[in-house]
């Protein structure tokens, strides 16, 4: 990313500036994760990445080229809501895109089976999403990615609808799935835990309009899971990431308590 901005103009009110000089480069099978105030621009950010969205001013290079108008090959998006069809079959919701580009049924069969064998979700193949729990839903979403193997997953806070408990061992399956499959993961997160445990890196974002003030690193091994909440690292990491949030999230709200009250 570079110089990325984004405007966005509305009859009769000033441009509003969702974004504004966005300048990050992410590392070849990193994991990294994206945090930031309410309304700070992350969503967009992600939807520039992805081609869905194209930027102002500045640009996004993908292995090379410019990203620019639509979803580049080699990159796979999740978002937080549930998209998977209801009215398909597990397994037909992880095979529709492979349909669509038109696959041999037998390389589809294959993907999608060893998709929904990884996800978990091999017993439920020909249930339907209605049927499943949140969490297995999203799991339902992440194989549909998963299945166009995708050097670049991007991730828009997948697991808020979730409890806590059942976040954790999601991150644990998000954590397997990038180490097995050798991706690129670009997470956005609400949740300064899960940022912390899952990240080789963390991005803070401003108060809008949007733009990284901080790359934390969490030095975690490539083999983690959730144990590592329970590391004294994970609590400076949290800590150093609540100091930097805390304070853009007074700004996002109009409001400036960077020194402490008089007593």
């Amino acid at each position: 990313m570079r110089g990325v901005g984004r405007v966005f103009l509305a009859a009769a009110r000033e441009p509003l500036w969702a974004l504004r000089g966005v300048d990050l480069d992410i590392r070849s099978r990193e994991f990294f994760a994206i945090i930031g105030p309410s309304g700070c621009g992350k969503s967009t950010l992600m939807d520039i990445i992805a081609g869905l969205l194209a930027p102002s001013e500045g640009e996004v290079i993908f292995e090379g080229k410019r990203v620019s108008g639509t979803v580049p090959d080699g990159i796979g998006v999740v978002f937080q809501e549930d998209a998977s069809f209801p009215w398909l079959s597990v397994y037909d919701n992880v095979a529709f895109g492979l349909e669509e580009i038109g696959l041999e049924r037998a390389e589809i069969d294959a993907r999608v089976r060893y998709a929904l064998e990884f996800m978990g979700l091999a017993a439920f193949a020909r249930h339907h999403p209605p049927q499943l729990s949140g969490g297995m839903r999203q799991r339902v979403c992440i194989a549909r990615t998963l299945v166009q193997r995708p050097r670049l997953i991007l991730l828009d806070e997948p697991f808020a609808a979730l409890d806590q408990q059942t976040r954790l061992l999601m991150g644990e399956e998000l954590l397997r799935l990038w180490r097995e499959t050798d991706a690129t993961v670009i997470l956005i997160t609400h949740a300064l835990d899960e940022a912390a445990m899952l990240a080789d890196r963390v991005g803070v974002m401003s108060a809008r309009p949007g733009h990284f003030i901080e790359v934390v690193a969490t030095d975690w091994s490539r083999e983690r899971d959730s144990t590592v909440v329970s590391d004294p690292r994970f609590g400076e990491v949290t800590a150093r990431l609540w100091s930097l949030l805390r304070l853009e999230s007074l700004r996002a709200m109009g409001r400036d308590f960077s020194a402490p009250s008089p007593p």
